[in-house]
């Protein structure tokens, strides 16, 4: 397929260049990996008495902003691999990005058993100053909200695979394009299109989820079967790259 593109990419206009980025985008998003790590964030939901009109409402709220946090995370590192490449000259060795397929499936294996132990294994407490009325001031620790944990976690899930697969696959195509102008378009619109599919995603997945609220069995269920699939990505990850080699081929 790549080998194809970049046969005929140069002879595209600039307007069809973009077009495939955003489609390439689209259809990367819908990588098992990709797909596995935003779905240990998602299946974090705490049981609530709300109403179901509620629950998806939330739900797909916190589902859209999981995965616009990885799709931003994703394009951020990508646009940094393309200004160190095409801008600055920078030549990434191949080994780097094996060892970034290395390390997202470590973060695979990390982020199932998170999930199957539905545990925190790093608790992070904010310290915000509270003054009382007698003009004395202390500090109180205390835990943000499930979705902005969700999202900060999302966004850096999003740049370690953005230095993955991803940004081999990007110096490659972008190395077949011009001028620098024409490269960085392609990038953004090719993470324009990552943020748009993976938000699609993330919402296919939240659904299920959403209507488990209720049923802490089936809500559990869920989650064992989210925390499986990543644990096997991730060995798989390692395996492929340990014992067989590269895991990516373009």
């Amino acid at each position: 397929m790549f080998q194809e593109i970049l046969t005929q990419i140069q002879s595209l206009t600039p307007a069809l260049v973009l077009t495939l980025g955003l489609v390439i985008g689209l259809k990367h998003a819908f990588e098992p990996d990709h797909i596995a790590a935003v779905t240990t964030q998602i299946s974090k939901q705490k049981n609530n008495s709300q109403s179901l009109k509620q629950r998806i409402r939330e739900g797909t709220i916190k589902s859209s902003l999981i995965g616009a946090m990885w799709g931003a995370g994703h394009t951020t590192t990508l646009v940094l691999i393309g200004l160190l490449v095409y801008v600055l000259s920078i030549n990434i060795p191949e080994v780097f990005f094996t060892g970034s397929e290395f390390l997202v499936g470590i973060m695979l294996i990390f982020l199932a058993f998170t999930t199957l132990s539905n545990k925190k294994l790093f608790k992070i407490k904010h310290m915000h100053p509270h003054t009382h009325e007698d003009g004395i001031v202390h500090t109180h620790p205390h835990e943000h909200d499930s979705v902005h944990k969700h999202t900060h976690k999302s966004y850096l899930i999003g740049c370690i695979h953005g230095l993955a697969g991803s940004g081999a696959i990007i110096v490659v195509i972008a190395g077949a394009l011009t001028s620098i102008q024409d490269v960085l378009s392609f990038i953004l619109i090719f993470g324009i299109g990552s943020i748009i599919g993976m938000i699609l995603v993330s919402n296919l997945i939240g659904i299920p989820f959403v209507f488990s609220n209720k049923i802490s069995s089936l809500n559990r269920t869920l989650r064992y079967v989210a925390g499986s699939v990543s644990l096997l990505i991730g060995i798989t990850i390692i395996y492929e790259i340990v014992f067989v080699g590269r895991l990516f081929a373009i």
